[in-house]
């Protein structure tokens, strides 16, 4: 893999116990000693962690409570973008969705967009397409994005002092992750990479004034992604091809830097790592392949820095970074919406109209922002073929 992200990040030593268990006891009772000794570090270290779990767990309280104010004062103002620390932006969706809690089972209608409560829990229609695809022989790899505001809530909201890196502060999304695998679903799950890797020398990893995740994000998201495959049986038979790549920055308008409107607001650089075949006129980007054995399938996470147009760049999308990484183009099905339902619906068309079309698949790696679980239109049972 090209592995090429550095970080920084502080130093931190380990204190030395101040205990000494046998220095002032007699020999006859040093065992005595040792064992209280041990005793006294074990309570002790456990009020400890007790401590430290519930900081985290008030943490984790004190952002969904502000993520919850933030996100009805912006429906109440018809704005989609709320203004963070340092010039950051965060969506008013995304943040509703933080503020949501639990999503699925009978908590779902509570919290979910949808128009029809049929289709506000994930978990049936995830299930189902999981289901489906085994029956051909496909393996699924779930990828959802998680909300900027679990990466950065320091950049939301002020007062948060849980040191270097952050701990996770999403109860709610690891429970449905481990729901999932418990049912046999393969969940790549990025928030403790992204946690580490927050202050990497390339830059944050979501845009600061867009919905999306930045040009940093792609390239991890792909070599964990990559990874993984690299490890799947039949990825050792896939013909592989190499390509060419090179770092630049790029200014872009992000969609909340435009719906603010406000001409004050510098526009934001960000660092790509572009992707393709060399030529005289520079690098040629990779399209996407149709016979790929892998299926890219989701929302404009998979879009952005690939497509072009409002999507800021092309060659440099995770799309392009899963080309580097394998040495082998993906099939790319992505929408400019949500990555739940129509991007399924699309799959299926697909199949529609190719019937050999799931012949040599073997992956699909479905890739969506977290806040589809909760703003979605809804999580339809959809067939993956005719």
């Amino acid at each position: 893999m090209n592995t090429e992200v550095r970080s920084q990040k502080s130093e931190h030593g380990h204190q030395r116990s101040g205990f000494s268990t046998g220095s002032t006891c007699r020999k006859a009772t040093s065992w005595l000693c040792l064992f209280m000794g041990s005793v006294v570090a074990l309570a002790l270290t456990c009020c400890i962690t007790s401590l430290s779990w519930a900081d985290v767990d008030a943490a984790a309280r004190q952002l969904q409570s502000e993520a919850r104010r933030l996100a009805e004062e912006a429906h109440e103002q018809e704005a989609m973008a709320v203004r963070g620390t340092d010039g950051w932006l965060f969506f008013d969706q995304e943040l509703a969705h933080v503020a949501a809690g639990r999503f699925w089972g009978v908590d779902a209608a509570k919290v979910s967009r949808a128009s029809n409560p049929d289709f506000a829990d994930p978990l049936p229609a995830i299930l189902d397409f999981h289901a489906q695809l085994r029956d051909i022989d496909v393996d699924l790899l779930l990828v959802p994005v998680p909300p900027k505001a679990m990466i950065y809530p320091d950049k939301l909201m002020t007062g948060l002092t849980l040191g270097d890196p952050l701990p996770r502060l999403d109860p709610s999304h690891q429970e449905f992750y481990a729901l999932l695998r418990e049912n046999g679903v393969q969940v790549l799950d990025l928030t403790d990479t992204f946690l580490q890797e927050r202050f990497a020398e390339q830059g944050p990893l979501y845009c600061r004034q867009d919905t999306h995740w930045s040009g940093l994000a792609c390239v991890l998201a792909a070599q964990k992604i990559a990874g993984m495959i690299q490890e799947m049986s039949w990825h050792a038979e896939a013909k592989t091809r190499s390509f060419d790549h090179q770092w630049q920055d790029a200014q872009i308008s992000g969609d909340l830097w435009r719906s603010l409107d406000d001409p004050d607001l510098k526009r934001e650089s960000v660092a790509l790592r572009r992707v393709g075949q060399k030529t005289a006129a520079g690098l040629e980007p990779v399209e996407p392949e149709q016979d790929s054995p892998i299926i890219l399938l989701g929302d404009s996470h998979n879009l952005v820095f690939h497509a072009g147009g409002d999507m800021h760049a092309r060659g440099a999308g995770l799309a392009d970074q899963l080309a580097l990484e394998l040495g082998l183009p993906v099939d790319l099905i992505a929408v400019r919406g949500s990555g739940a339902t129509p991007a399924r619906i699309n799959l299926f068309r697909r199949s529609q109209r190719n019937p050999d079309y799931w012949q040599d698949k073997k992956l699909v790696v479905w890739v969506f922002t977290s806040r589809e679980f909760t703003h979605s239109d809804g999580w339809r049972i959809v067939p993956i073929a005719p």
